[in-house]
């Protein structure tokens, strides 16, 4: 009964309600605007007859796509994954509607959080040193959107700033969120990094009046007025000085000038070669430019003096004539004068290296041997010491040759001349007169003339066998190899003793063997 009452008064109500309103005629009120559970936020009042901007029918999970379909900065920080609501833990997930509810009158903070709970780590700024004390609204001003705050030092500190800019708001290369006092700046950064003295000075010391900008760089911009050089050696300081303190300078002559100060050139002051002041001006760098007046040699062994000399005095302390000149002095070379050998200057003379071309006066074979006086003479002496190795020649001494006399074959002193061949020196020592060829050796060893052997089985044609065997060789060799040659058919040699009278052929060996003629049988 209570119930159909309260329904009968709800309707007479809401029938009164339309009545007047229609009556007035100030706005057509529809159903929605008449059942919201309460006012918009100021900032969303004008939508407030509109719910379908903010409320979707359909479902209540589409309405966080509306949300953002208007705070599109908003929507732009949930996609690149930056800001609160790009960082925060349901990010992309959650409904807007779960942390942000509105409906509840114009000055309802609709942002549902606490702000003392609230970890700015989530945020693209987060709060260390004194940023970590300072209450909300010293950065987030009333009214403005708070993701929108600035987030470089010089947005919030420019009237903090002693450098005036001077540093292109790049606050934090110098300072840090605890302090603006104690700056550190890493001046390696720059092009001109800071060492020795440079890097106890204070900044004022080289930036006057705080200014930064076209500040010198090179030594001579802040040291002019200590150069005790006057300018005359340059602008290049560091060649000389370091930066820890202008005196014990040094200076690396090789590295700079390719000129290294060895021996009694360190110990000279630098006038005695730059004469004139001038260190830029260029002076010669080999030994003649200088030292022209103290060559003995008048310039005869050229400009090269150190390859004889050395840099603590004029005496010759060594020459490596194999290494420069490419010939070794050994033996009696070693000990002759230099101007033995070199008799004009080294530009007008080059000097053979080879025997003959300086002792081809001394020549006993007449430039027979005239490339190779090496292979038998020895450096210390022409006539001492003779050596030579007959066994790289083309005739190596072998057997008794190896312990005859060198004059027995070599008659004279031209040894090309010399025969090579057994019988051209064996002639006399020929018992069989030439009989058997010119190829000694095919039988005899020179080990001696008596030691020889001769395989007729394997050196031949003609296979000795049977009473072939036990013959002499002249028994079938009357004559000069190689003015008849020797038959090797039986007919050949046993014509005279055929008892046939060839009635049988030539063919003895159908009835004969190689034994004996006797005790033929017919095959």
């Amino acid at each position: 009964m209570c119930v159909r009452r309260h329904l009968k008064l709800f309707g007479t109500a809401i029938a009164a309600a339309a009545l007047l309103i229609a009556a007035s005629g100030a706005f057509a009120a529809s159903m929605e605007t008449l059942l919201m559970p309460g006012k918009l936020i100021s900032a969303h009042k004008k939508w407030e007859e509109h719910c379908s901007v903010c409320h979707d029918k359909s479902g209540a999970h589409k309405q966080s796509a509306l949300c953002l379909g208007c705070h599109k900065g908003v929507a732009a920080d949930i996609e690149a994954h930056r800001g609160y609501h790009g960082r925060m833990p349901n990010a992309g997930r959650g409904e807007c509607r779960a942390c942000h509810t509105d409906h509840k009158g114009r000055n309802a903070d609709i942002i549902q959080f606490s702000r003392a709970q609230f970890d700015h780590r989530l945020t693209d700024f987060p709060l260390t040193g004194r940023h970590a004390m300072l209450a909300c609204g010293a950065c987030h001003r009333k009214g403005d959107p708070w993701r929108k705050v600035k987030r470089r030092c010089a947005s919030c500190h420019r009237r903090d700033d002693v450098h005036h800019g001077q540093f292109k708001r790049d606050c934090g290369a110098c300072h840090q969120t605890k302090s603006w006092s104690g700056g550190r700046f890493d001046h390696d950064t720059t092009p001109f990094h800071l060492s020795g003295a440079h890097a106890h000075l204070e900044c004022d010391a080289c930036h006057i009046g705080g200014r930064y900008a076209h500040t010198p760089s090179s030594c001579d911009g802040c040291h002019a007025t200590d150069d005790v050089h006057r300018g005359a050696r340059g602008k290049d300081c560091g060649s000389c000085h370091s930066t820890t303190r202008w005196k014990n300078a040094t200076f690396d002559h090789a590295r700079k000038t390719g000129f290294a100060l060895l021996g009694a050139h360190d110990r000279i002051a630098c006038d005695a070669c730059h004469r004139n002041g001038q260190y830029q001006a260029k002076i010669p760098k080999h030994c003649a430019g200088c030292h022209a007046d103290d060559d003995a040699h008048a310039g005869r062994f050229g400009p090269k003096c150190e390859d004889c000399h050395n840099n603590e005095h004029w005496h010759i302390s060594h020459y490596d004539h194999a290494k420069l000149d490419h010939f070794a002095l050994e033996g009696a070379h070693a000990s002759i004068g230099c101007g033995a050998c070199h008799t004009a200057a080294l530009a007008q003379q080059k000097l053979p290296k080879n025997c003959a071309g300086c002792h081809r006066a001394e020549d006993p074979h007449g430039g027979e041997h005239a490339d190779d006086c090496g292979a038998c003479h020895g450096e210390k002496s022409w006539r001492t010491g003779l050596i030579f190795d007959h066994d790289l020649s083309d005739f190596p001494l072998l057997g008794l040759h190896r312990v005859v006399a060198c004059a027995q074959c070599h008659e004279t002193l031209d040894f090309q001349a010399t025969p090579t061949k057994c019988d051209q020196c064996h002639a006399r020592d020929d018992a069989h007169k030439g009989g058997l060829g010119k190829k000694c050796g095919a039988c005899h060893s020179p080990d001696g003339w008596r030691i020889w052997s001769f395989n007729h089985d394997t050196q031949t044609h003609f296979p000795l066998l049977g009473a072939h065997r036990r013959l002499a060789c002249a028994a079938c060799h009357h004559e000069p190899p190689g003015t008849v040659r020797t038959p090797s058919r039986c007919i050949g040699c046993h014509e005279k003793d055929d008892r046939h009278m060839g009635q049988y052929g030539t063919s003895c060996n159908r009835c004969h063997t190689v034994d004996s003629w006797k005790g033929a049988r017919m095959q």
